[in-house]
Protein backbone atom coordinates (compact mmCIF):
# COMPACT_ATOMS: atom_id res chain seq x y z
CA UNK A 1 0.00 0.00 0.00
CA UNK A 2 1.38 3.64 -0.69
CA UNK A 3 0.30 7.15 0.27
CA UNK A 4 0.65 10.48 -1.02
CA UNK A 5 3.07 12.92 0.04
CA UNK A 6 3.23 16.16 -0.83
CA UNK A 7 6.57 18.17 -0.34
CA UNK A 8 8.15 21.88 -1.45
CA UNK A 9 10.96 21.96 -2.76
CA UNK A 10 13.63 24.91 -4.66
CA UNK A 11 12.97 25.18 -8.55
CA UNK A 12 16.54 24.00 -8.23
CA UNK A 13 15.92 20.38 -7.04
CA UNK A 14 12.84 20.08 -9.04
CA UNK A 15 14.78 20.75 -11.81
CA UNK A 16 17.59 18.60 -10.54
CA UNK A 17 15.44 15.68 -10.55
CA UNK A 18 13.86 15.83 -13.47
CA UNK A 19 16.59 15.93 -15.35
CA UNK A 20 17.38 12.68 -13.59
CA UNK A 21 14.49 11.45 -14.18
CA UNK A 22 14.41 12.08 -17.84
CA UNK A 23 18.64 10.42 -17.86
CA UNK A 24 17.84 7.04 -16.02
CA UNK A 25 14.13 7.09 -17.40
CA UNK A 26 13.19 6.58 -14.15
CA UNK A 27 9.99 9.27 -12.79
CA UNK A 28 10.44 11.64 -10.17
CA UNK A 29 8.29 9.68 -7.66
CA UNK A 30 10.32 6.65 -7.83
CA UNK A 31 13.78 8.93 -7.65
CA UNK A 32 12.44 10.63 -4.60
CA UNK A 33 10.98 7.83 -2.84
CA UNK A 34 14.38 5.88 -3.15
CA UNK A 35 16.17 8.94 -1.97
CA UNK A 36 14.18 9.47 1.24
CA UNK A 37 14.61 5.73 1.84
CA UNK A 38 18.09 5.59 1.26
CA UNK A 39 18.59 9.23 3.85
CA UNK A 40 16.04 7.04 6.48
CA UNK A 41 17.71 4.24 6.30
CA UNK A 42 21.41 6.45 6.68
CA UNK A 43 19.77 8.04 9.62
CA UNK A 44 17.82 5.04 11.66
CA UNK A 45 21.25 3.27 11.72
CA UNK A 46 22.70 6.55 13.14
CA UNK A 47 20.44 6.83 15.77
CA UNK A 48 20.45 3.62 16.72
CA UNK A 49 23.86 3.30 17.04
CA UNK A 50 23.96 6.73 19.10
CA UNK A 51 21.16 5.21 21.22
CA UNK A 52 23.76 2.00 21.53
CA UNK A 53 26.44 4.22 22.68
CA UNK A 54 24.20 5.96 25.51
CA UNK A 55 23.35 3.36 26.66
CA UNK A 56 26.69 1.85 27.36
CA UNK A 57 27.75 4.89 28.20
CA UNK A 58 25.32 5.26 31.05
CA UNK A 59 26.35 1.83 31.76
CA UNK A 60 29.61 3.24 32.69
CA UNK A 61 30.99 0.49 29.75
CA UNK A 62 34.41 2.40 28.11
CA UNK A 63 37.45 0.80 26.57
CA UNK A 64 40.38 0.60 28.75
CA UNK A 65 43.02 3.23 28.00
CA UNK A 66 45.30 0.08 26.85
CA UNK A 67 42.30 -1.28 24.20
CA UNK A 68 41.93 2.40 22.80
CA UNK A 69 45.52 2.14 22.54
CA UNK A 70 45.82 -1.41 20.29
CA UNK A 71 43.20 -0.06 18.31
CA UNK A 72 45.61 3.38 17.61
CA UNK A 73 48.44 1.08 17.26
CA UNK A 74 46.93 -1.35 14.54
CA UNK A 75 45.73 1.76 12.75
CA UNK A 76 49.17 3.19 12.93
CA UNK A 77 50.83 0.51 11.79
CA UNK A 78 48.69 -0.21 8.47
CA UNK A 79 49.11 3.72 7.67
CA UNK A 80 52.81 3.38 7.21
Amino acid sequence: MSSVLTIRVPEAVQDDLESLAEMTGRSRSWLAMEAIKEYLEGEQWQASQIHVGLVDADAEDFASTEEVAAVFDKWASRAD
